[in-house]
């Protein structure tokens, strides 16, 4: 078992966070990990992306080269294009479809999902609907979180002692919105799949 994924946002939306939860579920799942150093601007609203490498055998480089990603997983959609050239010609682009409008030349949001929809692998959603339905829209990276179960071959349960693990901290307050969140992402991602 071996996947690549490149995490993709903007700074203050939760990629660390996600790489985080992944990196924790892949551990208790028994699996080696690589991810590289996060780069951009994450402080100041900037564009921020992480590449994470997932095997079952022990990975020798933590960057994913072009072409290779089997998973771009984007907390925002424009960022999610932003890395296309590195995605597999069977790998699959899941993106939230609200935009963090930080420059004044953003693209009409229009012309950004008809490019989303391009992608022969796509799967593109309000995240920030469904985090709201859990409790809370900072937990818009969880719903993320969710919607990569499906593609990463790692058991559900692990994603939820990550959380658990995680926020342990927070309270189960916070924990308990997380995981609804997580679920949500989930559960969308597997019908939209057809699972």
């Amino acid at each position: 078992m071996k996947k690549d994924i490149i995490l993709a946002g903007v700074g203050g939306q939760g990629v660390l966070s996600i790489s985080a939860l992944i990196g924790l579920a892949a551990m208790k799942a028994g699996l080696f990990l690589k991810q590289a150093e996060v780069h951009g601007m994450s402080q100041r609203g900037g564009e921020v992306h992480s590449h994470l490498r997932l095997a079952d055998v022990p990975i020798a480089s933590d960057l994913i080269p072009d072409g290779k990603a089997d998973l771009i997983l984007s907390v925002e959609p424009m960022e999610g294009l932003r890395y296309l050239p590195m995605l597999s010609a069977e790998g699959w682009l899941v993106t939230n479809t609200q935009p963090f409008v930080n420059i004044p030349n953003y693209p009409e949001l229009d012309l950004i999902l008809q490019e989303i929809t391009r992608v022969p692998h796509h799967l593109a959603f309000n995240a920030e609907e469904m985090a709201k339905e859990a409790g809370s829209t900072r937990a818009v990276n969880t719903v993320m979180l969710g919607a990569s179960i499906p593609f990463l071959n790692i058991a559900y349960e692990k994603f939820e002692e990550a959380i658990t693990d995680f926020f342990q901290s927070k309270g189960t307050e916070i924990i308990d919105m997380n995981l609804a969140a997580l679920g949500k992402g989930s559960d969308f991602a597997r019908k939209g799949r057809g699972w």
